[in-house]
């Protein structure tokens, strides 16, 4: 147990602090994990998912992120991952940017979430006229798609309501739960990954239509055949008793192909984060 706990932390410091290794075939093969949980979350969660790799790739695998979601796009944009699992908004940036290629996706749609206080006031998303809502990151595909279905109930961004970034989903549930903010906006996904304890102080109050899921892509600096190992490993780890634990965990339904169509829809989202990205350098 010492050493499990040993492990777990140096990886959480690692991937807090965003070491990266050089590519090399002899070296590991860095999986960059888009920054929708906490550090921790990340290792704990994908950890079952890298040792199925590393066991049917016979190369280690090791477990990137980054500090916040703008970091994780420019370390994407300069090829730091070979192995990438990111939202398809950010999955279009990566292919057009980097060159990077989709391999899969989880198969279960996602949502965007507005949620608040269990005995919150509020019933209905315009009674946030004029309220602060937490969110993981401006640039977070739930987030977008939240802030669309505001609109549409008449609430205008920094006029009608105000956001503050969190960091991650996590963090933006927790400013709800602790009184600092009086709604949050995350993903399906990290929602189902927030501990029952957590999630029963919960309401949900607006939910977004389905949009596709994280997806998992390569670089192209790694060869067509290495890709293909790692896809075929994917789908065999997602048929293990490890794999529909984490499938089950997460509510991702298994793993679906990406059509290249479907990416083009996340244009408008992509170009959204472009923009912001230029405003903030």
């Amino acid at each position: 147990m010492t050493r499990l706990f040993t492990r777990l932390l140096m990886l959480t410091m690692l991937l807090a602090m965003g070491f990266r290794p050089a590519f090399s075939a002899d070296k590991p093969l860095a999986f960059g994990v888009f920054p929708n949980l906490t550090a921790r979350q990340i290792v704990e969660n994908y950890r079952p998912l890298a040792d199925a790799l590393e066991k049917q790739l016979q190369r280690r695998v090791v477990i990137y992120s980054a500090r916040d979601f703008k970091t994780f796009v420019e370390r994407t944009r300069q090829g730091e991952y070979d192995i990438l699992l990111t939202a398809p908004h950010l999955a279009w940036l990566a292919r057009q940017d980097a060159g990077y290629r989709p391999l899969l996706k989880y198969a279960q749609p996602v949502r965007g979430l507005l949620v608040v206080k269990s005995d919150s006031p509020f019933h209905a998303p315009d009674a946030l006229r004029g309220r602060t809502i937490a969110a993981a990151d401006s640039i977070a595909v739930a987030v977008l798609a939240l802030h669309a279905e505001l609109a549409a109930h008449g609430l205008r961004r920094d006029v009608d309501y105000r956001t503050t970034d969190s960091g991650t989903h996590t963090n933006a549930v927790m400013q709800v739960i602790n009184g600092r903010a009086d709604a949050a906006m995350l993903g399906l996904h990290p929602y189902n990954l927030t501990p029952p304890e957590l999630r029963q102080q919960l309401r949900v109050l607006a939910e977004t239509p389905p949009l596709s899921s994280l997806m998992y892509l390569t670089h192209p600096r790694l060869r067509d055949a290495e890709a293909q190992a790692i896809r075929k490993a994917l789908l065999r780890f997602a048929l293990s008793p490890e794999g529909q634990t984490f499938m089950q965990r997460g509510g991702y339904g298994g793993f679906a192909d990406v059509d290249g169509r479907e990416l083009r829809a996340f244009r408008p989202y992509a170009l959204q984060v472009q923009a912001q990205l230029r405003t903030a350098r």
